[in-house]
Order: C-alpha cells, then structure tokens, then sequence
C-alpha cells in the first residue's frame, strides 16, 4: 500500500517562517538546527493538517509571525493511500471568504470544509513533544487530552462529541453559578450532557481495549517496555458491567441528584471531564508516575508506536508522525529500535535534534534537512 505522506509544504507567516517552500519525500526526514531555530515549528505546521490546536496548543494570534498582517497560512500537498490532495489551513485569506467568520479555516482541493474534522479522511496525524514527558507526573486533564487525541485518530466524530459535552457542561456550570432552581433547564441540558458523557467515556473504553491489545503484540524484550493501561471514572468503570444505555440514564440521574452539591461548588463535579488514565511499566510492575525519566519516556514512546500502529490497521494507512527531540532522550540501542520500528511501519515520520549524528545510521534512507534562522536547507 502507498505510503500517505505530505509531498509538499507551503509557509506563509507561520512563527519564524515569513514564506517557505519544501519538498519531502516518503519516509523519514529529519531537521537538525540549534534550539530556537524553527525546527519545532515545522513540525507544529504539520500538526495543523489535523483538528484541533496543534502539538503546542497555542492561541492562533500566537501562531502568526510577529508582525505579520492578517494571520497565518499553512498549505500542503498530500499523497499516499487516499489518492492526492490539497489542504490549506490558516487564518489568512483573500476576499472570497470575507464574511465566513474568525478562527482557523481549512480548504480541501480548493473548497472550505465542513469542518477539520474533514481532514481525517486523508491523514492523521500523531505526535510525541518534549512537553508529553511530564504527562505521568503532572494533571489529569493533560493525560485526558492524550487518551481523547487516540480516540480521534480512530474516531474523527470524537472531537465533536467532546465539543458539545464541554458546551453543555459550561451551561450547567452557568445555571449553578447563578443559583437557578428552573428543573427544566437543568434536565434538557443533563439528558445532553449524559448522551454525550456516554458516549465520550465509551470511545475512550474502546481504544483502551484496542491499545492492550496491541501493546500485547509486543516481544517480552523490547526496548520499549510493555505498558498496562486503564482508565478511573466513573462512567468508564460502569461501562466495564453495565449496558450503555444504562450508564447513560445512570448519570443523568447523578447530574439531577448532585445539583445540590454541584451548586455548592459552583461546577459539575462528576462526569468524563473528570477522569484519568492510570498506565503501569509492566516489567517493573510500578506506576509510570513512580518510573525514571528515562523509563517513563521509553513507556510513552512505545505507547505512540502502538497507537500508529492500531490507526494503520484501522483505517488502512500509516499516520504521520512528528517526533521532536526524540533521539536525545533514548541510547544508541533504542534508537536504532525506533528507526526499524518506523521503518517497518512505513509511515512518514519528522524527526528533530540538535545533534545531527544521532540519526547518522538514517543516513541514504532519509531525508535531512538543516533549519536556521527562519531558513531550511537540505543537508
């Protein structure tokens, strides 16, 4: 099967890109530069070609180079195992789509989607940052955001379950801050947010269920040590024994008994918004949390192999990866795990580092590219 790759990439006022113009080829491509020079900022480009913020999260108004007018564009030829497309993101657009509103845009072949959500008919997009190394150790919302982003790589109907939950639950959250007693609203916007909730809990269930799986695939000896995955929830425990429609009506009734102290806290305090993941090193038989750096990265490197390697199986072609810094934090022997991993994969994948000879065994069957200052060269 064709690999899907990005073939070409267009920067208009991106970060420190005021215009740039690259070519990739299938397979692995690395940039090496000095920090701060850009690197990661190609690879958050990339990370737009799917919904969402992007692997920094970041306000729009942030993304746009520093004194640019009129935001932010990011264009990009996709070829590979769906056929070949174009696909523009952004917030800079000429006068045919004044009047369509503020926020990030996307076009397909020309034509403004529906919404991102679109783009994961052609491509999906995983990602492994230097800011995920604290996902063990810090909040929970950080690891339901990596749980929820698994999800979406295998369900693009995710984010907007997702979506109207938060919407509804703000809604909620409202009618408590402002001491309504209107029974009415409050049911209309539970039976929402126990549809939605549901649903949302169930999905991460099911990928859950799917990950194992795959990490069980894994050698006993592989540099990358197998992980034990589950989640702490209520819905996602009750889903574990009961029907889900069951769970469903099971946690409006929670919504409708708990107004009393939700009100008293002023936010809804029960619900998928609340969850965790709890991820074990198998080896060790220890919590990840209680894990070395060093242990902790090579768990989470292994989890995100696992994952791509479910999407391929799920929707029939290799994601695209963005690993950035990723060489630094493995020794030689686990490197040269990863680069056969990816190559076995066959799935385009970014990778960035300072020091270029750490990918010096990718060197004839990669790309390499050298960033500085705003400008890209190949090496």
């Amino acid at each position: 099967m064709a690999q899907t790759h990005v073939s070409r990439l267009l920067l208009t006022d991106f970060r420190n890109y005021a215009s740039l113009a690259l070519d990739f080829a299938p397979g692995a491509v690395v940039l090496t530069g000095d920090n701060g020079a850009g690197k990661t900022n190609l690879l958050e480009a990339i990370s737009f070609f799917s919904p969402g913020r992007g692997l920094r999260r970041a306000a729009h108004e942030d993304v746009a180079r520093a004194g640019a007018q009129g935001g932010f564009a990011v264009h990009g030829r996709v070829e590979g195992a769906f056929g070949e497309v174009e696909i523009g993101t952004g917030t800079l657009f000429d006068r045919a789509m004044a009047g369509e509103g503020s926020g990030r845009k996307v076009r397909i072949n020309g034509a403004t989607a529906r919404s991102a959500d679109d783009m994961l008919e052609w491509l999906r997009v995983i990602w492994l940052v230097p800011a995920m190394d604290s996902l063990f150790t810090g909040p929970t919302a950080e690891r339901r955001r990596f749980i929820d982003r698994l999800v979406l790589a295998i369900d693009p109907t995710h984010g907007r379950r997702a979506l109207d939950y938060e919407k509804a639950m703000r809604g909620r959250n409202r009618l408590l801050a402002e001491q309504a007693r209107d029974d009415a609203w409050f049911e209309a916007i539970e039976v929402q947010m126990a549809e939605t909730g549901t649903a949302i809990a169930a999905a991460r269930v099911e990928i859950v269920r799917l990950l194992s799986a795959m990490v069980e695939r894994l050698p006993d000896d592989s540099p990358f040590p197998k992980a034990d995955i589950a989640l702490a929830g209520t819905l996602e425990e009750a889903l574990g024994a009961q029907a889900a429609v069951d769970v469903e009506e099971g946690f409006r009734r929670a919504l409708a008994d708990n107004r009393y102290r939700d009100r008293a806290a002023g936010r809804t305090l029960e619900g998928p918004h609340r969850s965790d993941l709890l991820v074990r090193h198998r080896p060790k038989d220890m919590q990840a949390a209680l894990c070395s750096t060093g242990e902790q990265k090579a768990l989470l490197t292994g989890l995100v192999l696992s994952h791509a390697r479910l999407v391929t199986e799920l929707s029939g072609a290799a994601p695209i990866l963005l690993l950035d810094e990723i060489a630094a934090h493995l020794d030689a022997g686990r490197r040269a795990a990863l680069f056969s991993i990816l190559d076995d994969l066959n799935c385009q994948a970014f990778m960035t580092g300072t020091d270029a000879s750490l990918f010096s065994s990718l060197e004839g069957r990669a790309q390499f590219f050298s960033v500085s200052g705003g400008a890209v060269h190949s090496a």
